[in-house]
């Protein structure tokens, strides 16, 4: 087919693998991203890149060796721990299991990655959309905060939860799902806390009981990151009086939250060196599906935001850029290749955010500490 004119609005993990792979078979893409520049924003904490999706989709875009050379296989291990810290469960990967699995990487060195594989001026920092306006036979003119416009033959939607392109072809939006995190972290860990490194494992590590709990991740650097996780209303600080910015008085509601919890775990509270960022967590509605809408289509959490609990979110994000690019490589037009690339989308991300939806359910529950202990019991 005539080369089509491709606007990939995001530079997440999910649009830039699409944009790679389509350059890798001479198409261009151009990515818009409302950031000022690729290290504005921290990219939060470590994913593990699973076999049949993530790593799949490194591997098609040629990046699986550059990959292997950032990766952590020892970030695998999965701890279970009781409210009063007690190890409970310890599932550490094999020494010989490095290259299989599940090996975790950094947000921030997974888009580092692909960012460095694209060619120079693909990503267009600092657009951010306004809207976008139809032009008809299935093309779309972008507008842009700073007035500059540009048309595309396909837009490609990977701009994340709470996606402008998705209103071109869903009425869906996010829906709180009645979980909120608030995230910590610790620098140095091992030798500025040592009792919280040893407790959180090379990996990640799990305290959950009564709509409560931790989760604290190894991320690369000596850095843990922790999600202090809560059933609670999305304005719960109000309801406490609290303002957010108030360091002192976030750390004392927590507190109370956690009357009764060993003192390791509430050290994950106290001992912070980053402060406290209020993480409510939002997913799109199951199923979430959109009729085909010619020149126009979505990837990741554009398309099936869901609740981290699947583990899913970058991996299923990084499959739908592969499909999509391998999509409109192999099809004579563009609406063929959107037509087959929502056939493999929609029936993989509904059964995806219906586990997910399954999984935050189960961690934050009355009864969570013996659901998890079950669920992860049969799995390692």
């Amino acid at each position: 087919m005539p080369t089509p004119r491709i606007a990939i609005i995001g530079a997440g993990p999910g649009g830039l693998t699409c944009a790679r792979i389509l350059q890798q078979h001479g198409i261009t893409a151009a990515v818009y991203d409302l950031d000022a520049s690729r290290t504005v924003r921290n990219q939060g904490g470590t994913l593990d890149m699973h076999p049949d999706s993530g790593q799949h989709a490194l591997r098609e875009a040629g990046l699986w060796d550059a990959f292997l050379l950032q990766a952590r296989p020892e970030g695998q291990q999965m701890r279970l721990v009781s409210r009063d810290g007690r190890i409970l469960l310890d599932a550490i990967p094999p020494e010989a299991d490095t290259t299989e699995g599940n090996p975790e990487i950094d947000r921030g060195q997974l888009r580092d990655l692909l960012l460095d594989s694209l060619t120079p001026d693909t990503v267009r920092w600092g657009h951010k959309l306004t809207h976008a306006e139809a032009l008809g036979n299935g093309t779309h003119r972008l507008h842009f905060t700073d007035g500059t416009t540009t048309d595309a033959d396909l837009v490609i939607g990977a701009d994340g939860a709470w996606s402008k392109i998705r209103r071109l072809v869903s009425d869906a939006a996010p829906l709180y799902t009645g979980v909120t995190f608030v995230e910590t972290g610790f620098n140095n860990a091992d030798t500025r806390h040592p009792r919280l490194a040893e407790l959180t494992g090379n990996g990640t590590m799990m305290a959950l009981d009564d709509n409560l709990g931790f989760v604290a991740q190894r991320n690369s650097g000596g850095h843990i990151r922790v999600y202090v996780g809560m059933r609670t209303d999305e304005d719960w600080y109000e309801h406490a009086d609290v303002a957010l910015a108030d360091t002192a008085a976030v750390r004392d509601t927590l507190l109370k939250k956690f009357t009764g919890w060993g003192p390791d775990l509430l050290d994950f509270i106290t001992h912070t060196d980053t402060g406290y960022t209020n993480r409510p967590l939002f997913a799109l509605p199951v199923p979430h599906a959109w009729a085909h809408t010619p020149g126009v289509t979505l990837l990741g959490d554009a398309a099936h935001l869901m609740s981290p609990f699947s583990g899913m979110g970058a991996n299923l994000a990084m499959l739908d850029g592969a499909d999509l690019a391998h999509a409109l490589i192999n099809s004579p037009t563009v609406d063929d290749a959107i037509h087959a690339y929502e056939a493999l989308l929609q029936p993989r991300s509904v059964a995806a955010a219906g586990g997910a939806a399954e999984g935050i359910n189960s961690a934050f529950a009355p009864d969570s500490a013996t659901q998890v202990l079950a669920h992860m019991t049969q799995h390692h």
